[in-house]
């Protein structure tokens, strides 16, 4: 919590100004007790009536100024909470952007979303309760204790039980509520992460029919959040009655014991009734004090986990950027015996790779599930760090670079062609927001795209939407190849990226690519010979290392594990 405190510094201004606006209110509802008292023993006593209406009017008068000091309070601190909440949520969002592989490990997307949301909105509605508690409550509970002592410390016992009554409720409350506050986020985190993970296997779920068995998770965890959510609510809920009853048991007292001291004329009638109000006000007090205390707790937990987030250090360190523009790269890049191990992993998952990707050249890499071919490409964008080794660009370590100059080398294309929501050219745009029409048709007929952008009314003003769930597969590794192209990159990183292709299409799109990228460096990842048979160069991986190199001819004759790959693949003739 004390990490968030530099949040609210912007509105210091804002918050001091409450803190007198909450003076000029305590003191006016203090005030009112005694001027009732006094029309009561002075007014009404000796039948003043000028009196009762001077005083009446004051009353009044100090009873709307009160209402305005709180609604301007409650406007001062709704626009502090939603302020510094705003600043919150941008930097955890910021924080999250400079992220590596490594981070969204730990942190699951799920948790990520929760802090995002849920975890600021405790928190905002935490700053709300304090500004307009905090000072207020003290001043009040003070104030109404000094008037009533003023009145009759006779009495003053009536305040002391009173108050060790109502410190026992709120210990009770504490208790039993708080240790569940902590379980309620933790279970927020699981609803969301079930409830994402149905969204986006919707189809598989549909197709082997198990929505029976996700409704049925889903409601395993929901159900665990509305018993821990009852039950802290149902604990919530005993505490206003039970403040209820407190404050009537005490007005009883005040009146059995005032109304013994009023017949031996010890005490006025108006001091016994302002001594009550003042009770009443004390009581209120403590009880909005321990209303903010509950909150803590919650806040506090989810002040926790915002924390954590902001204070995790990426684990890809970034060098300044130069200042000077970097020049275009030729793009060779060069693996020298890298090593590479998954954060907490027991054993690396590449062992010894050495290889170098020249431009004008395509540098495939095939192998079994698992082999860590995508591990591979994941390397040079810095999307985890190496463990062991180097990895060079034109000779330049990568390490070296900003990750904004290394980057924006790369045009990268992920297994899962990840769509945006908005429109077929805004994605496209999103490679090069100043891409002229001519330049984004082109890269589009290179990526065998324009086939059914065409077919589509609205072109590539055509809904794209989220995640790009209303295209097909095929459709969306071609919007993405093409976003690729858009950037013209000196380097070409395809991950997988035409398995969701038929073969005509593949084909048709690998012999525009040739004469696209024929002087950019080109990583390419595939499970389908067909696909990689006229690479310059050929990676054969197995178990984390490169186990063979050379073209397909080569490769077919004297590797082993390639020869396994295409037998499965090719014809007889094909093998030849």
């Amino acid at each position: 919590m004390i990490r968030l405190i530099k949040y609210l510094k912007p509105y210091s201004g804002l918050i001091l100004l409450s803190v007198l606006l909450l003076f000029i209110q305590a003191a006016s509802e203090l005030a009112l007790p005694g001027y009732m008292s006094d029309i009561v023993n002075r007014g009404i006593a000796t039948a003043d009536t000028s009196y009762i209406i001077k005083t009446g009017v004051l009353m009044i008068a100090v009873t709307l100024l009160s209402v305005v000091c709180s609604t301007a309070v409650g406007l001062l601190a709704s626009k502090t909470a939603a302020g510094s909440c705003k600043d919150l949520r941008s930097d955890l969002f910021k924080k999250v952007q400079l992220f590596s592989n490594a981070e969204f490990d730990q942190f699951s997307a799920s948790s990520l979303i929760t802090r995002t949301t849920n975890d600021i909105t405790q928190i905002q509605q935490l700053l709300i309760m304090m500004i307009r508690m905090v000072f207020y409550a003290p001043i009040l509970a003070v104030g109404g204790f000094l008037h009533a002592l003023a009145k009759s410390s006779s009495m003053s016992w009536i305040i002391g039980v009173a108050v060790v009554m109502l410190l026992c409720i709120v210990f009770t409350v504490f208790s039993l509520a708080i240790p569940k506050f902590k379980r309620i986020q933790t279970i927020i985190d699981r609803v969301n992460a079930v409830v994402r993970e149905n969204l986006e296997g919707m189809l598989v779920i549909r197709a082997f029919n198990t929505q029976r068995f996700e409704e049925a998770r889903f409601d395993e965890v929901n159900k665990e959040l509305t018993a821990v959510s009852l039950f802290v609510h149902r604990v919530m809920s005993g505490m206003m009655p039970a403040m209820m009853l407190l404050m009537n048991l005490v007005t009883v007292a005040v009146v059995w014991v005032g109304a013994s001291q009023v017949a031996d004329f010890r005490l006025d009638v108006g001091d016994m009734m302002a001594y009550m109000q003042y009770v009443m006000q004390i009581i209120m007090a403590f009880l909005m004090m321990s209303m903010m205390f509950i909150q803590i707790p919650r806040a506090s937990i989810s002040a926790g986990r915002i924390a954590d987030v902001l204070k995790t250090e990426p684990s890809i360190t970034d060098v300044a950027e130069s200042t000077v523009p970097m020049p275009r790269l030729r793009g060779e890049v060069c693996f020298d015996k890298v090593t590479f191990s998954y954060p907490g992993a027991s054993e690396p998952v590449l062992r010894e790779i050495s290889f170098t990707a020249s431009p004008g050249q395509t540098t495939a890499l095939i192998g079994s599930t698992g082999s860590g071919k995508s591990t591979i490409v994941n390397l040079i964008p810095r999307f985890y760090d190496i463990t062991e080794g180097e990895i060079r660009i034109d000779g330049m370590d990568i390490k070296k670079m900003s990750l904004h100059d290394l980057r924006e080398n790369l045009g990268y294309v992920p297994q899962r062609g990840m769509l945006f929501s908005g429109t077929i050219r805004s994605n496209l745009t999103y490679a090069d927001a100043n891409a002229s029409e001519e330049e984004i048709r082109k890269a589009a007929e290179i990526a065998q795209a324009m086939e059914f952008i065409e077919a589509k009314p609205e072109g590539f003003a055509s809904a794209i939407a989220q995640g790009g769930s209303n295209v097909s597969g095929g459709q969306k590794q071609r919007l993405a190849i093409a976003r690729a192209l858009l950037k013209n990159p000196q380097i070409y990183i395809f991950d997988d990226s035409f398995s969701a292709l038929d073969y005509k299409t593949d084909a048709n799109l690998r012999a525009a690519l040739k004469e696209k990228t024929k002087s950019s460096t080109v990583l390419l990842i595939a499970q389908r010979i067909s696909t990689i048979r006229d690479a310059e160069q050929i990676l054969v991986l197995e178990q984390g290392r490169i186990v063979s190199r050379g073209t397909h001819k080569e490769l077919l004759k004297q590797c082993e594990v390639y020869q396994e790959i295409a037998a499965s693949q090719l014809s007889e003739e094909e093998l030849r």
